[in-house]
């Protein structure tokens, strides 16, 4: 089963899930927003705040991907977006979009109080989770 760590109080992540919550995956998905429950981060190793700064899925192995790795294993679960996810971990496919998403999900967790909110409480900065993540 994957779990899957999101920001739902962000308009654009929430449509997202939303459409994939919608559709059959090849996998159960476990769904977790973060923002409205930072409890179902027990036991992950991650931070409110990291968890914020950019998606992340657990795979069935328990490993965690972050950003497009993230998106790579969450699309690789529904049929039609499969081939996207093996386009992208091709390196000279996945460097673009890897750099793009980094860079959106700084200005993203900048913009959003709550976000903020976490990295203070975490004694953080988004410079810092940019950087870890």
């Amino acid at each position: 089963m994957l779990t899957v760590y999101y920001d739902g109080k962000c308009g654009l992540c929430a449509r997202e899930i939303a459409f994939f919550q919608k559709r059959k995956a090849s996998a159960p998905i476990r769904w977790n927003d973060v923002a409205r429950a930072p409890e179902t981060l027990a036991g992950s190793g991650l931070s409110e705040a990291e968890a914020l700064m950019f998606m992340r899925v657990a795979d069935n192995k328990g490993q965690i991907h972050s950003g497009i790795d993230a998106f790579i294993v969450l699309w690789g679960q529904f049929s039609g977006w499969r081939l996207l996810a093996r386009l992208l971990r091709i390196p000279l496919l996945y460097a673009l979009p890897s750099r793009l998403y980094r860079v959106f999900a700084k200005l993203r967790f900048n913009a959003y109080p709550h976000c903020r909110l976490a990295a203070e409480q975490a004694g953080t900065t988004a410079q810092s989770l940019a950087k870890d993540g």
